[in-house]
C-alpha cells in the first residue's frame, strides 16, 4: 500500500476544491471554445442583420472608388455620381444633409459630401454653395469607379468611417430613416470619429 495515501487520504474538502477549480476553468474556457467553433464551422450564426444597406466591409476604401482626397477624420455620408449629378444624385445629396442634421448631438461626428465625375450644372453648383455650405466636394475618377465590377452605375450613398473605409452602400431609392438608424448605431458602437 502506498505510504502517502495512508498518511494523507483524500478528504471531501480537497475533492470539493478540485471540483471548484474544474468548474472555474470550464466557465472560462467553454465559451471561448464554443465561439471559436461557431466561427470556424458557421453554426448557430443568425441569418438576420441589423442594418438596411449593403455591407461593404471588405477592406475597400475611398481610393477604391476613385476619390483621392484624404479621409475627413469623421464619419461621412458620401454621394457618388459617376455619371454626373442628376435627379437621383440630387435626391441623395439632400438626403445625406437631412440625415446629418437628424443626428442631433452627434452631427459633429459626421459630415456629408459629394463626389462627382462630371462638372455640375451652374445653377445646381450655385444652389449647393448657398444651401449646402458644409457639403464636402470631391472629384471622382470614373475609370477607377467603373473598375469595381460589383458597383451599380448610378448614384450611390455610402457610409464611410473616419479612416476612409467603405462600410455601407445604399441605392438611390433608399429610405432615409433606415440610413439614419444605421448611422446612429455605428456612431453608438464606434470608438473612432
Amino acid at each position: 500500500m502506498n505510504r502517502l495515501a495512508t498518511l494523507h487520504p483524500p478528504t471531501p474538502q480537497r475533492f470539493r476544491g478540485r471540483l471548484q477549480l474544474l468548474l472555474i476553468l470550464a466557465v472560462v474556457l467553454l465559451p471561448m471554445l464554443l465561439a471559436s467553433a461557431m466561427y470556424r464551422f458557421g453554426f448557430w450564426v443568425p441569418d438576420s442583420r441589423s442594418y438596411d444597406g449593403t455591407l461593404v466591409a471588405d477592406g475597400r476604401d475611398r481610393v477604391t472608388l476613385g476619390i483621392s482626397a484624404a479621409p475627413s477624420q469623421r464619419w461621412e455620408l458620401l454621394v457618388t455620381a459617376p455619371g454626373g449629378c442628376l435627379t437621383d444624385c440630387r435626391r441623395l445629396v439632400y438626403l445625406a444633409r437631412q440625415i446629418n442634421i437628424g443626428l442631433n448631438r452627434d452631427a459633429a461626428r459626421a459630415g456629408h459630401a459629394l463626389a462627382s465625375a462630371a462638372p455640375l450644372e451652374a445653377a445646381y453648383e450655385q444652389r449647393l454653395h448657398s444651401e449646402y455650405p458644409q457639403l464636402g466636394r470631391y472629384s471622382l475618377d470614373p475609370a477607377t469607379y467603373r473598375s469595381q465590377r460589383d458597383l451599380p452605375a448610378g448614384a450611390q450613398l455610402w457610409i464611410i468611417d473616419p479612416h476612409g473605409n467603405l462600410v455601407l452602400r445604399y441605392d438611390a431609392d433608399a429610405d432615409g430613416k433606415a440610413i439614419l438608424e444605421d448611422l446612429r448605431h455605428l456612431l453608438k458602437v464606434s470608438q473612432i470619429g
